[in-house]
């Protein structure tokens, strides 16, 4: 005989449960909007000190420093990435068209400044060959270098002021910019410059580099195009003048290509074998520099060499304020790149080794690396992506690594700086193109991006395009709105296809099982709200991945005293009794 059972619920809809039950968000709707700002305002000794370790983590992870786990590692990676800032910044500020002494500056003050005031342990910061590019761009623009321009003359000394005064200040605007967006917490901002855009603009950008770098490689002496459809420009500008190649420049060239191109491969296929990499770039520029001064190759083959490097510190020095009318729309596209690259490459390596950075607290170490840096002949630093994979591959552990690094430039700017007088710009040129070896194998990363999502490899195809046939920062904007675009359409089309005129809901009790959270999120998961959702998801559980890290490690650990006990007991029962007497 079967028996049947009839269940009675109330049926609810969202303001009536509301109204019943009560809402999470009205708990602190009963004080006044005075109590609560008096509440955060509040001061007190143990507040200050925490505030103190917030806005300067060097005073919270210094602390816990790990001196005999931790400082054989920082050392080892912080004088590998040292050596290769110097023919690194050299170079990139051939593209920021300014002496290359600036760039040296440039990867002395932000390392120091980031070392400070970062979040991220496994970040090298100084000059990256994107931001030099589009810095470069607005150099030109304001200040054109004639071709006629006597190098040794009081007229190229003048126009050479000009030129660092307007990068400063392009740096000096740019750290006024992030130090405004941390204080209104911008900070997720970056989360609208999604991978595939970041990806698709560090890639087209450095077709722009390579092609910008092509007149100095082949020793040719033309003007720099910018604005829109630059690198076709360019590309015209140099097949025209392709016979009058300097062919000793050009053998150069080809000679340090041959060198550095196959060195760099060995270094990226065995980089677990080998404990620090092979620093081809500043033994290469040792060794030009050698044979330009042995064989006087600037007077016989009139081949353009760096020239006169001042030893010693810069004297500090006001930027060319009054161009800020004429580069705050540039700057502003600079902002975000350097901003959006740094974030990401910042996130990359803390979610590689669990641990977790602060997007607000990282505007705050940029703005203050630009705004300081710019009162000593700096132009705009970011994160750059070869020394910071090189920081991680060999063994760097904290920000103590900067140390070391700012270390190994001070020594050149003091001591070993004008000995390069002779090095060929040449040289400069190929260690700028053989620099960009990641930016373009990120090709490689389109067929699975394709099969992942049909909209994000949209945004990569459009983003690129745009970057490499119109320009960069023009490129950019169009990329971000296209993926914009592509947003709302996500978003509209859930709306659409979850509307309903009325959510009903039953109401029945509940219980919490112990260990077990069950969460919903009524919504499409995408870049620009991942961030977030991670976050609360974090608050919610009480993890981090510090915690989990942790975690894990006492698991393992656990794991492997109870399997050695499991190992050693089954060794005993196996022994005769004699022998365990």
């Amino acid at each position: 005989m079967s028996a049947s059972v009839a269940v009675y619920r109330n049926i609810y809809t969202e303001d009536r449960f509301k109204q019943a039950y009560g809402s999470e968000d009205g708990t602190h709707g009963g004080l006044r909007l005075w109590d609560r700002l008096a509440g955060r305002c509040r001061c007190s000794r143990r507040a200050c000190l925490h505030l103190l370790r917030q806005r300067v983590p060097i005073f919270n992870w210094l602390l816990r420093y790990r001196l005999k786990k931790w400082i054989l590692g920082d050392t080892i990676a912080g004088l590998t990435v040292g050596i290769l800032h110097i023919p690194q910044g050299m170079a990139f500020a051939l593209l920021t068209s300014v002496a290359p002494i600036f760039g040296l500056y440039t990867s002395f003050f932000p390392v120091v400044l980031y070392m400070c005031f970062g979040t991220g342990r496994h970040v090298s910061t100084g000059t990256f060959a994107v931001v030099s590019l589009m810095t470069g761009s607005v150099v030109e623009q304001l200040v054109p270098t004639p071709l006629d321009l006597n190098s040794s003359s009081p007229e190229a000394s003048d126009l050479e002021s000009q030129r660092i005064g307007v990068a400063s200040a392009v740096a000096l605007l740019s750290g006024i910019i992030m130090l405004c967006m941390f204080g209104l917490q911008l900070g997720f901002l970056s989360t609208y410059l999604s991978e595939p855009i970041v990806k698709a603009f560090t890639g087209a950008a450095a077709f722009h580099v390579t092609v910008s770098q092509l007149q100095s490689m082949l020793g040719l002496r033309l003007p720099r195009h910018t604005g829109t459809f630059s690198l076709f420009r360019t590309l015209a500008s140099v097949m025209e003048n392709l016979p009058h190649t300097n062919m000793a420049e050009l053998l150069i060239s080809l000679v340090c290509l041959a060198v550095l191109v196959p060195v760099k491969e060995i270094n990226v296929r065995y980089r677990q074998r080998l404990r620090t990499p092979i620093p081809v770039e500043i033994l290469t520029v040792i060794i030009a520099t050698a044979v330009a001064y042995a064989s006087s190759l600037d007077s016989a083959y009139n081949i353009e060499i760096v020239g006169h490097i001042p030893a010693g510190f810069p004297t500090p020095r006001m930027p060319a304020l009054h161009t800020f009318p004429d580069i705050a729309g540039d700057t502003v596209a600079i902002t975000f790149v350097g901003y959006a690259v740094s974030v990401s490459l910042a996130m990359i390596y803390a979610d590689k080794h669990g641990y977790s950075i602060h997007p607000n607290q990282e505007l705050l170490a940029h703005g203050i690396s630009n705004t300081v840096s710019s009162f000593f002949t700096c132009f705009p630093s970011s994160a750059t992506l070869a020394t910071t994979s090189i920081l991680e591959s060999a063994g760097g552990f904290t920000q103590l690594s900067g140390l070391f690094t700012s270390l190994v430039v001070l020594i050149v700017l003091l001591l070993i700086g004008p000995l390069f007088y002779f090095l060929p710009k040449a040289v400069l040129a190929c260690i700028n193109v053989t620099s960009l070896r990641q930016m373009f194998l990120q090709f490689r990363d389109l067929p699975e991006l394709w099969r992942i999502s049909k909209l994000d490899f949209m945004v990569w195809v459009v983003t690129w395009l745009s970057v490499v046939v119109l320009n960069v920062d023009l490129g950019l904007a169009i990329g971000v709105v296209f993926s914009m675009m592509t947003v709302i359409c996500r978003t509209q089309r859930y709306i659409l296809t979850n509307n309903k005129a009325e959510t009903i809901l039953f109401s029945f009790q509940c219980y919490e099982v112990p260990g077990v959270k069950i969460l919903t999120y009524n919504g499409p998961i995408y870049y620009g709200n991942r961030s977030f959702f991670r976050e609360e998801i974090s608050r919610l559980l009480g993890l981090t991945p510090e915690k989990i890290r942790s975690r894990e490690k006492a698991r393992k650990a656990l794991e492997r005293r109870e399997r050695d006990i499991s190992v050693n007991t089954v060794v005993r029962r196996l022994q005769p009794p004699n022998e365990l007497s």
